[in-house]
């Protein structure tokens, strides 16, 4: 594994844990201050605000009943033989139509007549499971209670009844009175509830039968002790009257949290509740998101990063590969793409050859010309010997003013090469390759030498060295075969 792969794992291994820390973190710390806002904020306040705006609710009926059980005119008028029915139907008409209530009624304990506003609905009796809430309240001694039942009068529709025991002055009693609200409404109320807060509400009596839900298939047919999951809480719920109280509970995979609080009033417990998990939910989808855009920022910064570290790590082989001059090869290159030739060589691949040329008369241009100058012609000569040689070739500057040449191929095709790039550097000559004012003129000297198989990159240059110092002596500006 290269450098460069381990710093690129390095990198995606750091990133990545670094996002999934954190994003982890923050998830867990999102439970945690969710947990805590349910128990410690956000259900008991919901459960106190709910508890508040019931009591404005059912607090009215039940307060306008307790004004009928406490009306001089209703009790002198029960008292009195229950003469002139029209008197006590406009009376509790009256009462219906200003309160707005569903229903409103009177039972005589004396005859068992029921009176509402449309005059006498029936004699109660108890053989009639219709009428058994009025023994059990009679008997039960109470001033005012709840009671869930269809109403009679109303195509039996389900109603919450406000019943209040109606005495004389002596304490004789006289009979019942009260209102009733259609459980719909009262039902929607609950329903707005859950709505605006979020939560699962209902009211249960002190049996935990549910008397008010939204769902009205509930009421009076589920008991909160025999709920999945309520069942193990219930006895602590309504055996804590005193004190409001937060539970919880697991049931299918989720956490519930449960608070109650009793409503002495109507004798029956206010439950408020929450899925944890529900809550959760959305903490969670906000962990995925960040692992996606963590992800995807993590692929984008890799890539990124591949792209730099390439791109420098390419400019630094260039560097290192090349002669920043002239940008032909370097010392390094040339004897690189040796070792990968010979390599070839064993592998059966074709001849080749070499080509050192040296810059004939160029100590003197930059003695009377000075360096730029030097340096230009270098850069020329450079560029005539690289437009010279084929795709397949290699060339580099071996220092000073020497280049070397690999050529793929035989003697005689490196001579070939090497004679065009000494004419193509005659011909800039007189087309002044130095400057005029220099007066000096240069040409190349080449010596050419094919590698041959006892041959190392030293002793291949050793032969092509004599045969361009052999040109050098014969006059320059000449290629020679060593």
């Amino acid at each position: 594994m290269t450098v460069r792969v381990k710093l690129i794992f390095v990198l995606t291994l750091i990133l990545v844990s670094a996002f999934i820390s954190i994003s982890l973190f923050n998830y867990n710390e999102s439970r945690k201050k969710i947990h805590r806002d349910i128990v410690n904020s956000s259900l008991p306040l919901t459960r106190d605000n709910i508890y508040s705006e019931i009591q404005t609710v059912l607090m009215r009926p039940l307060f306008v009943s307790s004004l009928m059980a406490n009306d001089t005119f209703l009790k002198d008028w029960a008292a009195g033989g229950e003469n002139n029915i029209s008197k006590i139907e406009r009376y509790l008409g009256e009462i219906q139509d200003k309160y707005g209530f569903f229903s409103a009624f009177f039972v005589s304990a004396e005859t068992g007549k029921y009176y509402y506003p449309g005059g006498i609905l029936k004699t109660i009796s108890q053989k009639d499971e219709h009428d058994v809430w009025y023994y059990d309240f009679v008997g039960s001694g109470e001033d005012h209670d709840l009671d869930v039942d269809s109403n009679e009068a109303a195509d039996n529709i389900l109603t919450v009844f406000i019943n209040h025991r109606l005495t004389s002055d002596d304490g004789k009693l006289l009979g019942v009175t009260g209102v009733g609200l259609k459980m719909d409404n009262v039902s929607r109320l609950l329903e707005k509830f859950s709505e605006k807060y979020g939560k699962i509400i209902f009211l249960v009596d002190g049996n935990g039968l549910i008397q008010v839900h939204h769902k009205v298939g509930m009421i009076e047919n589920i008991n909160l002790r025999h709920m999945p999951g309520h069942g193990t809480i219930a006895a602590q719920v309504l055996s804590n009257p005193a004190e409001p109280a937060t539970y919880e509970f697991e049931y299918a995979g989720d956490r519930i949290f449960l608070t109650s609080r009793y409503i002495p009033e109507l004798e029956w417990w206010l439950i408020v509740e929450q899925n944890e998990t529900v809550l959760l939910d959305a903490a969670r989808h906000n962990f995925v998101r960040t692992i996606i855009v963590g992800g995807i920022a993590t692929l984008f910064i890799v890539v990124l990063s591949i792209l730099v570290i390439n791109h420098f790590q390419l400019r630094l082989e260039q560097q290192a590969d090349s002669d920043e001059l002239t940008g032909l090869g370097n010392r390094r290159s040339f004897e690189r793409f040796f070792e990968s030739a010979v390599s070839g060589i064993k592998k059966k691949s074709g001849p080749f050859s070499i080509i050192l040329l040296d810059i004939d008369g160029f100590k003197a241009v930059n003695d009377k010309c000075g360096h730029l100058e030097g340096d230009r012609i270098l850069k020329h000569i450079s560029s005539i010997i690289r437009s010279s040689v084929r795709d397949s070739d290699f060339c580099a500057r071996w220092g000073g003013d020497e280049f070397l040449l690999f050529v793929d191929g035989e003697i005689d095709l490196a001579f070939d090469i090497a004679e065009r790039i000494r004419t193509a550097v005659a011909d800039a000559c007189n087309d002044d390759l130095v400057s005029s004012d220099c007066g000096e003129r240069v040409t190349v000297s080449c010596g050419v030498a094919q590698y041959a198989d006892a041959d190392t990159l030293d002793s291949l240059i050793v032969r092509a060295d004599k045969a361009m110092y052999e040109s050098k002596a014969q006059g320059k500006d000449m290629v020679i075969k060593g």
